[in-house]
């Protein structure tokens, strides 16, 4: 069962291969600092996340459950 996430927290995402906004995060994006903004699915379980950096022009990405780690 994946991890429930609540908005405004800080969490720790995977991007390495998602596309967002017309960019590709390559492999080595596997740490990035976000902030939850809200859950966009429940089945399966994605979230809107908040990079506190911009690539590209992209701050905000949708990313499943299963990439999202609590922060530390």
């Amino acid at each position: 069962m994946a991890a429930t996430f609540q908005p405004g927290q800080l969490v720790r995402v995977n991007l390495a291969g998602l596309d967002a906004g017309g960019v590709t995060f390559q492999a080595a994006v596997t740490d990035a600092v976000a902030h939850i903004v809200k859950q966009t699915s429940e089945q399966p379980p994605k979230y809107l996340v908040e990079l506190l950096f911009t690539f590209r022009g992209v701050s905000h990405v949708e990313v499943p459950a299963d990439r999202i780690y609590a922060g530390k």
